[in-house]
């Protein structure tokens, strides 16, 4: 079962990669006649977290995402459960100059140890240097109800410089027990130039601290 849905991913991955590779003959969107003629419409983003969980199996979550205009894909795994993946549709909306507003809403399905269907919202809110960004779904279990969760990760952070950046984050997940419904933590990140890297540490204080090593890679 595992190597099967690590199959999946990498093969998600590739078909990604090869796309990036292919010349665009297709007509531009409206939202891009503005944009330089030699401009790639693709945008990939590749993430890997790293969970450190204290008293419990840590692991790894990859998460690929595709955007082209106003299309967003996603592939996810080992996020609302381990041994289990999730792939996601979306459409990509705006709003706003000074106080930006990005959203877009995605329906999904899940297979694996968990498996359902699941409508998600993402959402970012940038004024300046600073940043609400928060990635939400519901799960409903197609096997038990008892498996139905509310998923989500929301942070609130500060850039004073395009290579750093700092801020206050919580989730709620069932991929690992802990005693506490709602985490809540505090994170740090750099950049240097396509990549970023973050770390966020959970429940400092209230439990055992559950510490994510985030790597992210634009392409």
């Amino acid at each position: 079962m595992l190597r099967r849905h690590l199959g999946m991913l990498f093969v998600a991955i590739l078909c990604a990669t090869q796309l990036k590779a292919q010349t665009d003959v297709t007509k531009p969107s409206p939202a891009s006649a503005n944009a330089p003629a030699n401009a790639n419409p693709w945008e990939f983003d590749l993430s890997l977290n790293g969970y450190l969980v204290p008293q419990g199996q840590s692991y790894f979550s990859p998460t690929l995402t595709v955007d082209r205009y106003r299309l967003h894909m996603e592939a996810r795994y080992n996020y609302e459960a381990l041994r289990t993946a999730s792939l996601w549709m979306g459409y990509n909306l705006s709003a706003g100059k000074k106080v930006v507003l990005e959203a877009t809403p995605m329906i999904g399905g899940v297979f694996g140890n968990t498996n359902g269907i699941a409508p998600g919202l993402q959402f970012t809110v940038t004024y300046r240097n600073l940043q609400l960004y928060s990635t939400n779904e519901y799960v409903f279990d197609t096997t038990t109800k008892a498996g139905n969760f509310f998923y989500t990760w929301t942070q609130l952070t500060y850039s004073p410089s395009e290579w750093f950046t700092f801020g206050y984050v919580v989730q709620r997940t069932r991929a690992y027990q802990t005693p506490l419904e709602i985490q809540r933590g505090f994170l740090v990140g750099i950049t240097y130039k396509k990549v970023d890297f973050t770390t966020q540490i959970f429940n400092i204080g209230e439990a055992d601290p559950t510490t994510v090593l985030s790597l992210g890679y634009r392409f």
